[in-house]
Formats: C-alpha cells, sequence, structure tokens
C-alpha cells in the first residue's frame, strides 16, 4: 500500500520503492487521460510555486516542468544559473534555505550531482532532479510510462535494451527505473563505457529486477522489445568528441540492428538527438520510433510527479 509521498525529493528514483513507482505512473496515465479527455486544469497545486533553477540548456525539461505546473493550478519561476547569486558566491545551502521559505518546490538542472544532494539537504521543500551528470529520474519516469502505455503493464516479462555509452546519466536512471520494477534491461557498450561504480549500488540495494551487459550490439537486441539509445557526447564531454565517436560508432542504431529486434520492437530515445551518430534518420522517423510520444509524456510524467510529492 502507498502512503503519501508528500515532501519527498527525487534524485535517483531510489527514493521510492517498487510500489511508489508503479503509483507515479499510474496516476500520469490517468492525468494524460484527463488532459486529452480535454480537462486541461486539474487544480490541485493551487497557490503552489517550483522554482527551476537551469545550470544547463533545456527545452523538453524546461517546457514540460513549467506547462504541468500551470496545468495543475500552480506556477513555475524560471532561474538560470547566471541570474542567482550562486553565480556571487552564494553557497548552495544558503541558496536552498532562502528559496524553499519562498516555494514549494524545487527543481535543478545541474551539472555535478551533488549540488542536488546539497540542495535537498538544506532545502523545507521537496527537490527534484532534472537532470545531472550521474541520473535523469524525470526522464526515466517518462521512459516506464511510454513502454507501458505502448507494451502493457507486464514490465518485468519485457526485454528493454539501451545501446550506447553504458556511463550515460539517462542510462543510469533508465536502469535504476526498470530494475525497481522488477523488470531487466540489457546494456551494450563498449569497455571503458559501463555504468558508474555509483549507480551499481544503487542497483544492487535498491532493484528486484536485473541488468547485463553484453558488448555485441546485434546480439544485445535479439528479441528486444525496446531499443533505447542517447547521445554519444553529453554537455560537458565535448572534448572527448572523437574518442567517443570513434568507440561508439559500432553501437548505431541502424535498421538492421532494429531488424534484429522483435517485429513489433520500439525505438526510445530521450532527445536530443544527433542524427547520423548514435541512430538513423531511417530509426528515429521510422515505424519503430515513439520517441514524440516518449517527449510528450515528460509533462504528464513530470506533472504526476508534482501532483504527488509537493505538499
Amino acid at each position: 500500500m502507498v502512503t503519501s509521498l508528500k515532501g519527498r525529493h527525487c534524485l535517483t528514483l531510489t527514493e521510492f520503492n517498487r510500489e511508489e513507482v508503479f503509483f507515479i505512473v499510474e496516476t500520469a496515465f490517468q492525468l494524460k487521460q484527463r488532459f486529452l479527455a480535454g480537462e486541461r486544469v486539474i487544480p490541485v497545486l493551487v497557490g503552489r510555486h517550483l522554482a527551476m533553477i537551469f545550470e544547463k540548456p533545456s527545452t523538453r525539461t524546461r517546457v514540460s516542468f513549467e506547462t504541468a505546473m500551470k496545468e495543475l493550478g500552480g506556477d513555475a519561476i524560471y532561474l538560470s544559473a547566471s541570474e542567482l547569486q550562486l553565480a556571487r558566491g552564494e553557497t548552495i545551502e544558503d541558496t536552498a534555505r532562502v528559496l524553499s521559505r519562498y516555494v514549494d518546490g524545487i527543481m535543478a538542472r545541474v551539472y555535478e550531482h551533488w549540488k542536488l544532494e546539497k540542495l535537498a539537504q538544506y532545502s523545507r521543500v521537496p527537490v527534484i532532479n532534472g537532470l545531472s551528470d550521474l541520473h535523469h529520474p524525470c526522464q526515466a519516469l517518462s521512459d516506464v510510462f511510454t513502454i507501458m502505455e505502448k507494451k502493457g503493464r507486464g514490465f518485468e516479462k519485457l526485454k528493454i535494451v539501451f545501446i550506447g555509452d553504458g556511463g550515460d546519466n539517462v542510462l543510469h536512471s533508465l536502469m535504476l527505473a526498470v530494475g525497481i520494477l522488477g523488470g531487466r534491461i540489457v546494456i551494450s557498450s563498449p569497455p571503458g563505457y559501463d555504468p558508474h561504480p555509483s549507480v551499481i549500488k544503487l542497483f544492487n540495494e535498491n532493484a528486484t529486477g536485473g541488468y547485463e551487459i553484453e558488448r555485441d550490439p546485434y546480439k544485445a537486441v535479439e528479441n528486444a522489445d525496446v531499443v533505447y539509445t542517447d547521445v554519444w557526447v553529453s554537455m560537458g564531454q565535448e572534448r572527448e568528441r572523437e574518442r567517443r565517436i570513434r568507440d561508439l560508432t559500432p553501437y548505431r542504431v541502424t535498421v538492421d540492428l532494429m531488424k534484429k529486434a522483435k517485429p513489433d520492437a520500439i525505438f526510445m530515445h530521450c532527445l536530443p538527438a544527433k542524427r547520423g551518430e548514435e541512430v538513423v534518420d531511417e530509426v528515429i522517423d521510422g515505424k519503430w520510433s515513439v520517441v514524440w510520444d516518449q517527449a510528450e509524456n515528460r509533462k504528464h510524467a513530470q506533472k504526476a510527479l508534482l501532483a504527488l510529492t509537493i505538499p
């Protein structure tokens, strides 16, 4: 039985157990259905305010959180890092103390994950990870929501495969979400691109499902229900671009690769995509792709998270 999630942080998804993650996803289903039925505002957060701190550029995270808050009857305040006193030396601790006296929740999109941990430690309101170098839990909520939407609630029976950089923050959170929900994920990446040890530790402590690493991407996708990839060069990794492209080119998602998956397999990507690198146009624009529904679902998954955690 799920008790109240009010006041809970969401930094890695491991703040929630299996039943609670399912509850968040089921709430997202309900909110999306109500939205599509024409109920554009569900006033459960009237008078509530969400501070949104951005160290990194954003399209989906900013717009989905801002519209989510407004469709719940609340308001969102965009704060770029350069506009805050953080840029002039104010500590994260003091920023958290002050902001949490003004607003009812804080969402932060940062470079280093430790900054989120500091925010949460000193905040009196929920802190939500909008992306860090290690984790992207809101993306993972949208991902498992989309997988269930397309493949049904029998989540544990699916073969989910991630192709590319196994040290990717999106993969880290997808891996944790799948594991917490009792599913299994196959990670196909070259040596030196495995999940971060801290994420493996979280997985072992919190997951009831499992994971495996298969170096050969063609073996990995055999009979896959879901094939997922992400960019090879994330923000902050530009100096590594040449090496990363060389190492990861064998892991490009092509038509030939997708043909090894099940005939009804779906292709997923968190976006933005670097077309021609990690995925070809024929796949991301083709019959397998659900990336646009996946992007749309960011709003509904986050709307559920906000509705359930903001007091």
